[in-house]
């Protein structure tokens, strides 16, 4: 593949907006994340040359995707290997109910190590998984043409650093926001593959309103930074 590679996250959910961790729970789009996912498809299209859509089977992230199949006329492959990073017993909690009842192993995953007992995959896990599904379906796009990935926060932010021969823990890029992306391309060199052009891409309508949606006052800032995965 010498063609450019998408990895993009979904559109916002309530538990996003409510700062809960996800983790592999099935949560669906709402109406500002719809509207992420349009916008955001919209900027894809008219910037890249998409051949294939491949996403999470998770509904956040396959109907994210669907936004720009639809555009583009393009069928979306759904591949479970992209789920998010599963969270185990965290999963829908807030950052500070998983604090009051596992402070010690909350502190770890806020300093960037993995959880311990609560049945959360590792980082390396997570890299392997999504790592291994991106090269087999990036192997397989024609030279020239985009890739779009559609997956998950923490899951990008692992793979992002799997391609770029970058150990599970790297903390090298921030948090990716809603409906927007990575781009990466094979690099000049055999070590690392990949290259990465851009991070937290996004429409230009992205600006500080973008989780308030169309047309309408800024939402207040109520969600914090305690449910996502330490970049």
């Amino acid at each position: 593949m010498s063609g450019a590679l998408l990895l993009w996250r979904h559109g916002r959910t309530a538990y996003n907006a409510g700062a809960r961790l996800q983790g592999q729970v099935d949560i669906p789009l709402d109406e500002v994340g719809r509207w992420q996912a349009r916008t955001a498809a919209a900027t894809i299209r008219r910037r890249y040359a998409p051949a294939r859509v491949v996403a999470s089977d998770l509904s956040r992230a396959a109907d994210t995707a669907r936004a720009l199949g639809t555009l583009l006329d393009l069928p979306v492959e759904l591949d479970p290997r992209l789920r998010e990073r599963g969270f185990g017993e965290w999963e829908g909690m807030a950052g500070h109910e998983i604090e009051a009842r596992w402070p010690q192993e909350y502190a770890r995953w806020r300093a960037g190590s993995d959880p311990q007992g609560v049945g959360a995959e590792s980082r390396a896990q997570v890299a392997a998984r999504v790592g291994g599904a991106v090269r087999e379906h990036a192997s397989d796009v024609v030279d020239g043409r985009t890739l779009v990935v559609v997956s998950h926060g923490a899951a990008i932010g692992s793979v992002v650093a799997d391609l770029l021969d970058q150990p599970p823990g790297w903390r090298g890029v921030s948090g990716l926001r809603n409906a927007h992306w990575a781009e990466l391309a094979h690099g000049p060199s055999s070590t690392p593959r990949w290259r990465l052009l851009g991070f937290n891409l996004g429409p230009t309508d992205a600006s500080s309103d973008w989780d308030a949606g169309p047309d309408v006052p800024p939402a207040p800032e109520t969600a914090d930074d305690s449910t996502r995965d330490p970049d």
